[in-house]
């Protein structure tokens, strides 16, 4: 009897076991192509050596790339990972905080704060970008401020800064007063662990004159190929005015961004 239950009972285990239709890997992809990429990576990837296949794919990553028109920010860059391009697109945003001022100076640090001091003022010429209404304005004597980006922090592990290597976009804009001349500077570190530098950019001083169009100006720089070891971004700008006039008519910023790209 007790032989009997247990044949009966191998036999029930063997009859509920789940039979897998064999699907064609074209829709299998097109399943896949509809399911969170974290999910396809988790799950689905570890079911058999096919959907592995299919997961491991540059043409499925590059499929879903199109497909949710995710593009590299440097467009003439052909990605060399489609996968990791994939989730980095995913992660793309501005890691600076309150860029255009509209938290006074909240997420900034004041590194020098000459004359009159650093101020937040309405834009006196309309931004390319018409969502940005305000920025910060610099005196007669040097006015800098800063924010440090702790890459690890924002979701960029060792492991994506040291083999993947993305590019660091830097943006920055800047205009003078129509009435004032003004000076502009722009310096940006990358650091290791221990803070120190890796590779930095810093612009040469540009200068307005005194009557000008107050036309706001994009500064641009891109860091490629940097090597290992990156683990913070300091970014650093600021100016005067030249004419030494009390109060604010130095050089106003805003609309900065520094970007992870694929």
């Amino acid at each position: 009897m007790t032989s009997l239950f247990l044949h009966k009972k191998r036999m029930g285990h063997s009859e509920s076991r789940p039979v897998w239709p064999s699907l064609p890997l074209a829709i299998i992809e097109e399943i896949f192509l509809n399911l969170p990429g974290q999910q396809v990576i988790c799950v689905c990837r570890l079911v058999c050596s096919e959907w592995k296949s299919v997961v491991d794919s540059t043409a499925f990553w590059r499929k879903r790339c199109r497909s949710e028109g995710l593009k590299p920010l440097t467009i003439h860059k052909v990605p060399r990972h489609w996968q990791m391009t994939y989730f980095l697109c995913k992660m793309r945003r501005n890691l600076l905080k309150n860029p255009n001022a509209d938290e006074g100076f909240a997420g900034w640090k004041i590194e020098e704060n000459g004359g009159d001091g650093w101020i937040k003022d309405c834009i006196f010429v309309p931004h390319p970008d018409e969502t940005v209404t305000k920025c910060f304005v610099t005196s007669y004597e040097q006015c800098k401020k800063s924010q440090l980006i702790n890459l690890e922090e924002e979701g960029y592990s060792p492991a994506i800064m040291d083999e993947i290597q993305p590019d660091i976009v830097i943006s920055d804009w800047y205009a003078p007063r129509w009435d004032c001349g003004s000076e502009y500077q722009i310096q940006i570190e990358l650091l290791n662990h221990q803070k120190r530098t890796v590779q930095s950019f810093v612009s040469a001083p540009v200068f307005f004159p005194q009557w000008n169009d107050q036309k706001w100006e994009e500064m641009t720089y891109t860091f490629k190929d940097y090597g290992p070891g990156v683990r913070f971004i300091r970014f650093k700008h600021g100016g005067k005015d030249t004419q030494y006039w009390a109060g604010h008519y130095g050089i106003r910023v805003t609309h900065s961004s520094v970007e992870i790209s694929s």
